[in-house]
């Protein structure tokens, strides 16, 4: 392990080597454009591709240098720790927010992550981004907790007016807030062809957060469950982790029971 180490060490301690590295995967190079591309001076550079050519990560064609195969996989797995790297210090701050209680929820479904979280003066960002989210698509499927902001229900329900294809799992509690909110707008679209509303009793963590599923991204909001606050919305396009959610949707979506016409809306309404 000590000298698996110190290989890391080696690559990692210096941002001239990962720089040529990076340099080189997009295809070979000279010494004068690698040291463009790097910052690095003329003596480090030298020391850098003597270093690499001792580890047979590049090969010398003439004035140019190029990955050997044991480069070309280096550089890859570096690119991908990098990557993990990169997610996860996103992801940190917020993960005591996220489901990774249910079932088969890993970092690993994160291939590409953005996090939105209220800042010091300024709570709009993860209500903005979802707002973003939910205008520039054509679909939207869901289940829990993410239409809850007044910020978003606006445009939420102004784009399904517009078209909006959605069907949506609500807790009943949930939905009744809507109602609250503006019941002759949640009736009105609850009888549209675009819009499929379902109540679900017993989803989990839904007091917690909530899932979408648009386009090309999945979202997750995340809520603090003693104050309500909304502590953050993370989005992805990974196909993992829209294969993940998917897969609970259709599970939550045979569960749950709907809606018959905007009467029922009504009724529940006025029981409550």
């Amino acid at each position: 392990m000590g000298a698996t180490l110190d290989d890391i060490e080696f690559l990692v301690s210096s941002t001239h080597r990962v720089g040529v590295l990076d340099a080189l995967t997009s295809g070979p190079c000279d010494r004068d454009e690698l040291r463009t591309a790097t910052g690095a001076s003329s003596p480090t550079m030298g020391r850098v591709l003597t270093d690499f050519q001792d580890r047979h990560w590049i090969e010398r064609d003439g004035n140019t240098y190029r990955l050997t195969e044991l480069g070309e996989f280096v550089a890859g797995r570096l690119e991908d720790f990098t990557d993990a790297i990169t997610y996860q210090r996103r992801l940190r701050e917020v993960w005591p927010w996220l489901p990774h209680e249910i079932n088969g929820f890993t970092i690993e479904l994160f291939t590409d992550v953005v996090v939105s979280q209220p800042g010091p003066g300024y709570p709009y960002k993860p209500v903005e981004r979802l707002t973003e989210l939910i205008t520039t698509t054509g679909t939207m499927r869901g289940f829990g907790m993410a239409l809850l902001k007044s910020g978003n229900l606006e445009p939420f329900f102004d784009h399904v007016l517009d078209g909006l294809q959605c069907e949506y799992i609500y807790p009943p509690d949930v939905f009744e807030a809507l109602l609250s909110w503006d019941e002759e707008t949640v009736v009105e679209t609850a009888t549209r062809a675009n819009y499929t509303v379902l109540l679900h009793d017993d989803l989990p963590l839904d007091d917690r957060c909530g899932i979408s599923l648009f386009d090309d991204r999945v979202s997750i909001c995340c809520y603090d469950t003693e104050t309500g606050a909304l502590q953050s919305l993370v989005d992805t396009e990974s196909d993992e982790m829209r294969a993940w959610a998917e897969s609970y949707y259709e599970q939550f979506r045979a569960e749950a029971r709907p809606l018959d016409d905007a009467t029922d809306l009504l009724s529940a309404e006025s029981i409550r």
